[in-house]
């Protein structure tokens, strides 16, 4: 590596090296210097040499002490030339500089290490002609680059008069250069070699160096030397004003310091505000069980604490921060039960039904009973509304014996509600889940997400993403709060979320759920959950528990069936309390109640019957089906009307329907253009009349693939002339093939068949698993048909 011993500049805080000219015999005038032809080429990394400058060089490269080792011996002059790039260890000819100084070896010490240094002297400036020699190093043919006198030019020397004092004062600015080197300055009077002396330590960048070195023109040079002093004093006195001001708040800050254990020993003496408070803490914190980094934490805030006047602002900060860390319950976890029968017995009596549910957390605690311990699952209660999710998970934390908390979800928008906000702002609070983990006083609770899928999603923030630390058993263990600014374990909580509609989950967060599907009540199961839970509780709400009046199943029927029409069982309860509304009325002013409540007596009480199922038989007419549809509520029942008019073979399509519906009915009516004779239709009619396929209750918009069957079934009744059969209902894809696809939501569809008392449903012999999975005793009475195409559905539906 060629370099100089010794830096330059403030930054590298080295000594001024004064780089004067050697007075030997043999030097003369550099100018007058004989230049050779020929030469051989020295290249430098991060240096240039001016003329008359003398430099020490570390010689290491084999190529540069071969140089310099032939040059000594011959006539002791070497060409110095700059690198392009420093970086570059072994430099091609087009990695050097086109000009540069001729220098004369003064002496060569060879090195212990095997490396050479040498002191040289610039001479005069050359211009590489061409490389005559690349080894065993360069040699180059030069021309000798002369340099014009200036006779009393008096710009010149004031250029000259002002590069001396800004060199001065630099020197006088900068701590690590020694004031001897002012006074060689001003002892310096030949003016060209005072420009190279000075340009040889400016502290600038080697291209500014090498620019000033290629200017011939000795007043033009003078002028940038002037220039880039100018730009050195100015950060000499950027750097000297940072220094000074930072060296000022030290000395506050160490002032500040003893003030405060002044103060500190005051307050001692005196019996300080807030000395009962912060010991109370120091109390509580030694009983706590918490992690190192907890611990650490907690006594630095306690010194901060001591410290602090209670009337600063940043006290109630820091005194909260801490607060919230003592009441958090950081390796405090309750028992849980592992009796797995008595576990069943409470989820049974608080729930009818819902048996894939139980079953999952009793497998839970059979592993947890054998093991010991394990990540807690994330669990997704997936249904429609009024089933039971949310009532479930305190049910499932008193059957396993743990603390239960609630964090409602719905319309969250902003992310600082999960992760919780940074302590310095104004009102700063943790997130909901410490903040119910504060709440429960235990770090292995139930904690139900209520309504997960009807969290914002907007530009005020994505609570949802926020979640997916949450809810990773994988990350878990280590849930960063912004407003606690420590890792918090969650791995032991049992997260249950609750959602209607999965479509609304973002799909990142969906992965880490484990879904378990609810699907809608029965009519039976519905009658039994009445009994065993709703008419006990209604009861004591209205003042009636000591009453022993009766409603049979055959009553508690009429009313699920007249009255509601719903997958879960939230508008029956509001049915059956109008009813002990009535109830209480006739105990206060009569006295006395009948034993029993009969079907007048309902109809009596709540009004002629919402529902019927006689729309059936008076809708029975050629181009009208029914179909099952999916909602997030449950399932429901649709019609789909058809009507053919005078026109052009149109397809006119109402009812607010999606996209995919639509294309559901083109497809259908392709298909019934394509296969006219195999149905029995004239294909000319197509052309002569306009169809319009209508679905009522146009304000409720309508979406999906499972109308197809039912879309062509209306539309071959329509053009055939041939009623659909009655009390018959149908589900299920279809393609311009004819054949029936399966669709989804299936337990949803039938039990909402089985409301409305529709007797027969067609659908794809795909979906007969489906079918297989629901209660048989709540299917009593229905027959199924499982169809592969269309033919086999027309062949089913038209009479």
């Amino acid at each position: 590596m060629d370099n100089q011993f010794f830096l330059q500049g403030p930054e590298d805080e080295m000594e001024f090296l004064p780089m004067m000219p050697l007075n030997d015999d043999n030097d003369g005038n550099p100018d007058d210097q004989v230049v050779p032809e020929e030469i051989a080429l020295l290249p430098l990394r991060n240096t240039v040499l001016f003329p008359g400058v003398v430099l020490p060089i570390t010689v290491g490269r084999d190529k540069s002490i071969k140089a310099v080792t032939d040059a000594n011996k011959n006539d002791k002059l070497i060409g110095v030339v700059a690198q392009k790039d420093s970086s570059i260890e072994e430099p091609a000819i087009t990695d050097l500089e086109a000009i540069g100084t001729v220098a004369k070896i003064i002496k060569l010490i060879k090195m212990p290490d095997g490396g050479t240094t040498i002191i040289i002297q610039g001479r005069k400036r050359f211009h590489i002609n061409s490389i005559t020699q690349e080894e065993p190093y360069f040699k180059a043919k030069i021309t000798a680059m002369e340099e014009a006198d200036i006779d009393n030019d008096p710009d010149f020397e004031a250029m000259v008069g002002g590069i001396k004092d800004l060199a001065s004062q630099i020197i006088s600015m900068s701590p690590n250069l020694p004031n001897e080197a002012g006074i060689i300055l001003k002892n310096i009077e030949n003016a060209s070699f005072l420009i190279h002396f000075v340009s040889s330590n400016l502290n600038s960048d080697i291209k500014d160096k090498q620019k000033l070195l290629e200017i011939s023109n000795r007043k033009e040079r003078a002028e940038v030397l002037l220039n880039l002093l100018q730009t050195e004093l100015q950060y000499t006195e950027l750097k000297n004003k940072v220094t000074n001001k930072t060296r000022a708040e030290l000395d506050k800050q160490q002032r500040d310091y003893f003030l405060q254990q002044q103060l500190k020993a005051i307050k001692e003496e005196l019996g300080g505000d807030n000395v009962a408070e912060v010991k109370e803490m120091q109390k509580k914190a030694e009983s706590k069980k918490w992690p190192e980094a907890a611990k650490e934490m907690f006594s630095k805030g306690v010194e901060k604490l001591e410290r602090m006047h209670p009337s600063t602002p940043d006290y109630s900060v820091i005194y909260n921060h801490l607060d919230l860390m003592l009441d958090l319950p950081w390796q405090e976890y309750t028992a849980d039960e592992y009796d797995l029968k008595k576990a069943k017995k409470i989820l049974d009596n608080d729930h009818y039904g819902m048996a894939k549910i139980k079953e999952r957390i009793l497998e839970y605690l059979a592993v947890l009973k054998l093991k010991g311990d394990m990540k807690s699952p994330i669990l997704c209660f997936l249904g429609p509304p009024g089933i039971g999710k949310t009532s479930l998970g305190k049910s499932i934390a008193a059957a396993i014996n743990r603390k239960y908390v609630r964090v409602s979800l719905g319309g969250l928008h902003d992310e600082s509600e999960i992760r919780g906000h940074r302590k310095t702002y104004i009102g700063a609070m943790p997130g909901r889940v410490l903040q119910s983990i504060r709440k429960s006083k235990s770090s292995n609770p139930v904690m139900i997400l209520d309504e997960i899928d009807k969290v914002g999603n907007d530009f005020r923030g994505d609570p949802s993403s926020a979640l997916l630390e949450v809810l990773d058993p994988e990350q878990n263990h280590a849930f960063y709060d912004n407003y606690l600014e420590l890792e918090y374990d969650l791995s032991k909580v049992l997260f249950i979320a609750t959602a209607n509609n999965i479509s609304n989950i973002q799909p990142a967060l969906r992965d880490r759920l484990e879904i378990i599907d609810l699907s809608g009540y029965a009519v039976e199961e519905k009658i039994e959950i009445a009994k065993r839970h709703l008419m006990p509780r209604q009861k004591e709400a209205h003042g009636l528990d000591k009453s022993n009046f009766k409603l049979s199943d055959k009553v508690l029927e009429k009313v699920v069936e007249d009255y509601t029409r719903e997958s879960g069982v939230r508008e029956l309860d509001r049915q059956l309390a109008g009813i002990m509304r009535n109830q209480a009325k006739e105990l206060a002013l009569k006295g006395k109640l009948k034993a029993t409540i009969t079907g007048h007596d309902v109809e009596r009480i709540l009004g002629k019957p919402r529902y019927s199922n006689d729309i059936y038989k008076t809708a029975n007419m050629a181009g009208v089906a029914v179909g099952l549809a999916w909602t997030y509520v449950g399932g429901d029942i649709l019609f789909i009307e058809t009507l053919l008019s005078e026109g052009k073979g149109e397809l006119k399509l109402t009812g607010n329907l999606g996209n995919v519906m639509k294309e559901s009915a083109t497809t259908a009516f392709t298909w019934l253009q394509a296969n006219a004779r195999k149905v029995g239709i004239d294909s000319e009619v197509f052309g002569k009349k306009t169809v319009h396929i209508h679905i009522p209750e146009g304000a409720t918009p309508k979406d999906g693939p499972s109308a197809g069957v039912t879309m062509m079934t209306a539309l071959a009744s329509a053009f055939t002339g041939r009623k659909v059969k009655p009390f018959l209902a149908m589900t299920g894809e279809i393609t311009l093939r004819g054949q029936v696809l399966p669709v989804g939501g299936i337990k949803e569809k039938i039990l909402a068949a089985k409301r409305a008392g529709l007797r027969e449903v067609v659908l794809c012999w795909q979906n007969e698993k489906d079918i297989q999975e629901i209660d048989s005793t709540f299917i009593r009475g229905m027959a199924f048909h499982y169809v592969k195409n269309m033919q086999q559905v027309l062949d089913l539906a038209l009479v």
